[in-house]
């Protein structure tokens, strides 16, 4: 198979594209260029870019870098400050994966004559019991990345290739020093690659939309307080609100950047039993009944029902958790899994918990 291997400059594509090498498949090295300004995140700087050229030469491959730096700014980098801007809260790397990886190097690879796009996330590829496939979690599920995977659906997966799911992170971290790969000991990527560690978040959106004060009121409308920029602030918040000390923590429930209020209240203030998710992106069919819901990259899922048809014409979907759940923030990515069942050659069954689709909490 001829497979296009997207090169972070990271450990984990590296040793992926060592895996498809050992395979015996046809690999070439493929790095996105997509942030022209300051990082210092470890990941899309120019280091990044020479740290996979350097890894692909020690592994014998071709390695191409593409430029896709205007296609970044169009999909993840406007519309994040822009969700800021309207009081909401995005996941960047979610939009990333959405449309540069899975969509515009998919393209670029169906152009160049590839059989497949291979990355290196910590997931799997499942393939359910009438032959289309899902993402799975990884099996290290300290690292797993399954969530920010959830845009890609069971068409897509046809031609993707997720290597290193079935790995540990210290196993990928051993096989590179095995290798002699200079990443081998990089560390891991945290951040949004846009944002510098120097500056923040606020000073990156000050330079890019106009940030406002706003006051702060409590659940009865009473003014408590003001915050210099309410495009800062998020739902769940606690600290960074200027408040006066009180009888118990308090947080913020509501944004409201129209009328520039914030409004807080107690832990109890912060519960709902309702979850409401827009832009739902199905992996394959819409599915009804109980899933198991993710609200963050390395949150921890818990159990949901969903209380309307699935898949209505106005693409949202509510669900509702089967015990309290605190408020998610407007803007946030939402990830829906389910068991199933599954026999590996060899293996007595087992159940894996798959991606079913996912959607934009409203």
């Amino acid at each position: 198979m001829r497979v296009l291997a997207a090169l972070s400059g990271g450990v984990d594509s590296s040793v992926m594209a060592a895996l498809l090498l050992d395979e015996g498949h046809e690999v070439v090295g493929a790095t996105m260029k997509l942030w022209g300004g300051e990082s210092d995140s470890g990941c899309c700087s120019v280091s990044d870019v020479e740290d996979a050229r350097r890894s692909a030469a020690q592994l014998g491959i071709d390695h191409h870098v593409f430029n896709f730096s205007d296609e970044f700014d169009e999909y993840v980098v406007n519309p994040y400050v822009a969700s800021y801007a309207n009081g909401r809260t995005p996941n960047p790397c979610i939009e990333c994966n959405r449309r540069l990886k899975f969509d515009v190097l998919l393209r670029r690879a169906d152009m160049l004559g590839f059989d497949a796009v291979a990355t290196g996330h910590h997931a799997r590829v499942h393939v359910m019991a009438d032959g289309s496939k899902r993402i799975a979690r990884g099996h290290d599920s300290k690292k797993d990345q399954s969530y920010v995977l959830y845009p890609v659906t069971s068409s897509d997966l046809e031609r993707v290739l997720l290597p290193i799911g079935e790995m540990t992170k210290d196993r990928v971290r051993s096989m590179a020093a095995e290798l002699g790969l200079r990443t081998a000991p990089k560390p891991d990527s945290q951040d949004v690659c846009f944002i510098t560690k120097s500056d923040g978040r606020e000073a990156f959106l000050a330079a890019r939309t106009e940030l406002h004060q706003a006051r702060v009121v409590d659940s009865d409308g009473v003014v408590v307080g003001a915050v210099d920029a309410i495009e800062m602030v998020t739902i769940g918040q606690r600290r960074g609100l200027n408040l006066a000390g009180g009888s118990e923590p308090r947080f913020v429930t509501d944004v409201d950047v129209s009328t520039s209020t914030v409004t807080i209240g107690t832990r109890r203030d912060l519960m709902t039993d309702v979850l409401v998710l827009d832009q739902i992106v199905w992996a394959a069919e819409a599915v009804t009944g109980q899933v198991m819901v993710q609200c963050s990259a390395h949150g921890t899922a818990e159990a949901a029902l969903i209380t309307d048809a699935a898949g209505p014409s106005d693409g949202s979907v509510t669900l509702r958790w089967m015990e309290p759940h605190r408020r998610v923030a407007p803007g946030q990515s939402v990830v829906m899994y389910q068991l199933v069942g599954g026999r590996e050659l060899g293996e007595p069954p087992a159940a894996t918990e798959v991606v079913v689709g996912g959607g934009i909490a409203r």
